[in-house]
């Protein structure tokens, strides 16, 4: 599916949205807040070049008496242009660096799970569990797909978002992803959580997060992977410590899984 279809698809049942989502990890608020950062400091810069332009094409128009100038260059503005510039870059790079530092550190985990992209569904291993599932495309959805299906997509709550086996973890824990895939290049992104990494074969890409609110938060695939790309949709739902461990006690009995916050 084409990354407009999928925009299509996802709007079905979410709000529009233009910017970012804050999100519900350490580091997804502080990602936003970089992201802003850097997007006032670019307004800024926009307003200041536009009106320094805006000026001169109005000061120095030939209708109003202007004389083109001798001059070849400006030492002075040389040394503007090249040292404002510089201190703006800096003014950005070290918080966003120090960010990063925190992103790419999975030291310590509380929970690892090892997650495998295939074509079109994600396989979760807890390995501290010893527990493992398959996460596919819920059977509304799956049905509702189909060309000549008969339903109408608008009909179907989280259409292309929901999943049969959602990925359950307790909320305040810091769990480690290691991501990587089975057969073609995917992706795994959950925005709320600040999260997207690659699923590449052969490999395995880290990421990490700590969510501080308990709720299901849905991602998708977002790399081009078959025609089934727009069916690989991600759950996460986050729960009390209690009630993740009575989901991995039931995973462990062997019974059939239920989402924990039902």
């Amino acid at each position: 599916m084409s990354l407009l279809g999928i925009t299509f698809a996802s709007a079905a049942q979410a709000e529009w949205q233009l910017n970012m989502p804050t999100g519900v990890t350490e580091l997804s608020a502080e990602t936003y807040g970089l992201h802003m950062m850097v997007f006032w400091w670019c307004v800024a810069i926009g307003i200041v070049v536009f009106g320094v332009m805006i000026y001169s094409l109005i000061k120095h128009r030939k209708a109003a008496g202007a004389k083109p100038a001798k001059f070849t260059h400006s030492m002075t503005a040389e040394i503007l242009w090249t040292a404002v510039p510089v201190v703006i870059l800096l003014i950005m790079a070290v918080p966003a660096a120090e960010t990063m530092v925190k992103l790419e550190d999975s030291r310590d985990p509380d929970l690892t799970i090892v997650i495998t992209g295939y074509q079109w569904r994600w396989h979760y291993k807890y390995q501290d569990e010893g527990l493992d599932f398959y996460s596919s495309l819920a059977l509304p959805s799956l049905e509702a797909r189909g060309k000549q299906s008969g339903i109408d997509p608008n009909t179907v709550d989280n259409y292309l978002l929901e999943v049969d086996r959602p990925v359950v973890v307790p909320v305040g824990a810091k769990v480690r992803l290691l991501v990587t895939s089975n057969d073609v290049v995917h992706s795994w992104w959950v925005p709320e959580l600040a999260i997207k990494k690659d699923a590449v074969p052969g490999m395995v890409n880290e990421a990490w997060f700590r969510a501080t609110e308990t709720g299901t938060y849905r991602g998708q695939c977002t790399e081009l992977c078959g025609r089934g790309h727009g069916y690989m949709p991600i759950v996460v739902e986050v729960v009390e410590p209690d009630a993740y461990q009575a989901w991995v006690d039931t995973r462990k009995d062997g019974a059939p899984q239920v989402a924990a916050t039902q």
